[in-house]
């Protein structure tokens, strides 16, 4: 399922030709650089960096591999994708799980002002706090037992997220590292599945190479009761090799998105 060849490939295909100085007018019949230009750039040979995307280079060395990641332009959490999918990371591989601890259960169910949940590695929800329940189960979504994805690509969702494209952007690209992380997980790679064949645009994503763990900003949801709510997402990943990530969205007091929540807890 994940692929080193796949997503180098993917990846240069991104990259702009005159971003890196290479003549804008020069015909191309394919998107991206050429094997020989991401070579040249990364200081590799055409021949190796041809076997390299090929998986036919063994054990490319660390300096090879960061040398690529410039030439491509990756970020750090990219970068260490790629160690990854070269099989040069130190890292154990994770250990899924769907038994949700009782610390973290407790904490949870301890965030009583701001909406919470914690998904796997997946994005099955596997638990919510009374705040999350109300949130989302406004727009009809039944979440213990969902899977956030799933949930995400139906078109209503669209609804409920006034920037479902960013949202959409970043699921693909967590489940994009969860599955490396956990590559013999055949749930993983049937859901990906599933999902590439029944929404044309998580195939797109999916195909753009993006990879992302954690992360934090400003999200927004239109709810039928309260309206659009503006909230700050902070995502945590538990430190156990479970693949689990807890997601809490929270708003400052005084700020419209605070007393938002406050009324929607109050009417549940």
């Amino acid at each position: 399922m994940v692929d080193l060849g796949k997503f180098l490939q993917a990846r240069r295909a991104r990259v702009n030709p005159a971003e890196v100085g290479l003549p804008e007018h020069d015909r191309r019949r394919v998107p991206g650089l050429r094997r020989e230009e991401l070579a040249l750039l990364a200081g590799v040979s055409v021949d190796y960096y041809t076997r390299l995307e090929q998986g036919r280079a063994k054990r490319p060395s660390d300096q090879v591999l960061d040398a690529v990641s410039r030439a491509l332009g990756l970020d750090e959490a990219t970068r260490r994708h790629l160690h990854r999918l070269a099989g040069m990371t130190r890292l154990e591989p994770g250990h899924p799980s769907a038994e949700l601890g009782l610390p973290l259960r407790t904490m949870l169910e301890g965030i009583e002002a701001f909406p919470a949940m914690v998904s796997n590695h997946r994005k099955d929800v596997l638990a919510t706090n009374r705040m999350m329940r109300l949130l989302l189960g406004g727009f009809g979504w039944s979440l213990e037992g969902a899977n956030f994805a799933r949930l995400l690509f139906e078109d209503e969702s669209r609804e409920f997220f006034p920037d479902w494209e960013s949202v959409a952007a970043e699921t693909v690209a967590q489940l994009r590292k969860m599955a490396a992380l956990f590559p013999e997980d055949a749930a993983m790679a049937a859901l990906i599945g599933e999902l590439s064949i029944r929404h044309r645009r998580f195939s797109e994503l999916w195909a753009d190479a993006e990879v992302v763990d954690c992360i934090q900003g400003e999200v927004r949801f239109d709810h039928p009761l309260v309206g659009v709510l503006r909230l700050h997402k902070e995502q945590f990943r538990v430190a156990d090799g479970s693949g689990q990530l807890l997601v809490t969205l929270s708003a400052a007091p005084g700020t419209d998105g605070y007393e938002k929540l406050a009324l929607l807890g109050a009417g549940g």
